[in-house]
Order: structure tokens, then sequence, then C-alpha cells
């Protein structure tokens, strides 16, 4: 009963991962993973260690996930390698490919998408695998060969995103969702950051617009902030790519309302990549361009200070 409850348990911080405050997320994370490990201290039965090692496995895969939001990369890349250890005790396919997923998608995001790309061959190598595990991974292929700067590699990896449909479901992508699913809205938010490494301003705008498109339809309580921030970050960059500087606040005016405590490593390093575009020559002696990188570098500094408060107990993550 205990272990069935950890499963539950597990399973609705994924799904209210996207509507928790990011630093509820990792405390609820580590005491998961923490009742998890005790669990398999405490019982020799193979069927229950293997409930044990599942939730163990998920539990640091959350954790991951926050960790980087909250800026902690080498304990999001520990955390993984964590999880990717315990499906692999179990040998759990859809628990190792959403983890080397996650390896794949740190390794590029640490300036290795070489690296990042044999993940992603590895973790598709993996069996069980539905079709959102196998479109997660090809969203993340795309972003890795968009870094590489491969634009056909890229766009071949966004179409078999996009194309992939044989009606398969696993139990974590789909079962249990939530954090571990990969919705339309998601796809296409990464989508428009692929298309921006291509520079391809026209891309990024459709898929940017189509992401916040899709997070519009859903109920207000339901809209992934994280994402839909991402996504109107993207789509002041495709903006700026053009030169379009009216587009560019137009785009950020929901991002600058967000939270400090909202404003993710992604939300970040995107509004950064906004802040260096709009010092490029084409912006020199503009007004508007030079208050809308003060804006950019407060709203910026305002999540770092939040993030140094809160950055105590995340260095103290157990891996």
């Amino acid at each position: 009963m205990a272990l069935d409850q950890i499963h539950d348990d597990v399973a609705a911080l994924a799904r209210d991962y996207n509507r928790t405050s990011p630093t509820e997320v990792y405390r609820r994370a580590k005491e998961l993973l923490e009742i998890a490990r005790s669990a398999l201290d405490r019982t020799q039965v193979p069927r229950q260690r293997t409930q044990a090692y599942l939730a163990a496995g998920q539990s640091a895969a959350l954790l991951s996930a926050i960790s980087f939001d909250l800026g902690f990369l080498p304990s999001a890349v520990s955390l993984s390698r964590t999880a990717a250890l315990y499906g692999q005790v179990i040998e759990h396919g859809p628990l190792q490919a959403y983890a080397h997923g996650a390896l794949a998608f740190l390794a590029y995001w640490n300036g290795r998408p070489s690296e990042s790309i044999r993940h992603v061959r590895e973790a598709q190598s993996f069996g069980g695998l539905g079709d959102t595990a196998l479109i997660r991974l090809n969203v993340i292929e795309a972003r890795a060969y968009g870094h590489l700067g491969n634009r056909e590699a890229a766009e071949v990896a966004v179409r078999t995103a996009l194309e992939q449909s044989t009606g398969r479901r696993d139990e974590l992508h789909d079962g249990v969702g939530g954090e571990f699913s990969f919705p339309s809205d998601r796809v296409a938010m990464s989508n428009a950051t692929t298309y921006l490494l291509l520079r391809d301003a026209d891309g990024a705008e459709k898929a940017a617009e189509h992401a916040l498109f899709l997070l519009g339809s859903k109920p207000e309580d339901q809209r992934p902030l994280l994402i839909s921030t991402q996504a109107s970050v993207d789509l002041a960059r495709a903006r700026l790519l053009r030169g379009e500087l009216d587009g560019v606040q137009a785009a950020l005016g929901p991002a600058f309302s967000v939270p400090a405590e909202w404003r993710g490593a992604g939300t970040l390093e995107r509004m950064a990549a906004v802040r260096a575009g709009l010092c490029h020559r084409d912006f020199s002696g503009s007004t508007e361009a030079r208050t809308l990188g003060e804006r950019i570098e407060e709203y910026s500094a305002a999540a770092t200070a939040h993030r140094l408060g809160a950055g105590t107990p995340l260095m103290a993550i157990e891996s």
C-alpha cells in the first residue's frame, strides 16, 4: 500500500508540475526520492523492489527537470543519470528513454550537441516506447542538429516528430503524463527554437505562434507557464531576426509579467539572446532598443536574485 501511495504521489507531482511553484516541486520531488530509496532498504520482495526502483527513477527524473529549471545544470545531469540507472536495473524502457533524452537535452545546453545526438540514439533503442516518447526524442534531436548547424538533419527530425502517429502508448510518457508527456504545444515551442538556431525567422515565428495558439486554447489554469513564456520569447526572437522592434516588444509583453520564481533557465537563456540581438548595429542609436534591453537586464537580474536565495538547499541534492 505504501508503494502504491508513492506511485500515486509521483504521478500527481508530474501532472501538477507546470502548475506548482518550482521550489515546491523541488521539495516534493526530493522527498519522494528519499521515500522511494528508503523503501528499497526495507524490502527484498522482487515485485516491491521493482515498484520502488520505478518510483525512485521517476522522482529523480522530476528532480532533474526542476533542477534545470532552477539553473542547477550539474545536479540536473547527475539526477538524470540516476534515473537512467534505476531504469536500467528494472529494464524499464520508457524511463531509460526519458532519462537519456534529458541527458541529450542537457548535453547541448552544455555546448556538446554531438554528445546529445549519441544520447538520443541510445534513448531511441529502448523497447516499449509509444509515440509521445519518440516525438520527444525527435524534437530533442532536431534541437541538437540545430546547434550543430545541420539544417537538413534538423528539418528531417522536425518532420519525423510531426508525422509520428502509430497509436502506441507507454506507461510513463502517456500513462503518467504531465511533465513526462510532450504535447503539441511543447513540440511547437521547441521547434521554434530549432528554427531560430537555423536562423529561419519565418519558420520560428510560425512555430512559436502555433505553440501560443495551442496554449491559448487551454483553460487558463492548465496552461504551463514555463512553456508559454518560452514560446513568447522565441516569437520575439523571430521578429528580432527581421528587425521588427515593435513586434519584439509586443511578443515580450506576457513574459515580462511572469513572477521571478517562474523565470526558468530556458526563459533566461532566450531573454539573453534577445538582449544580445538588441546590441546589433542595426539598432544603434535606438532609444526603444536601449530601453527594452535595460528592461530585459532587470528582468533577468530579479530572477537570478531569486535563484541565489533558493540556492542553498538545491546544492544539497543527493544523487
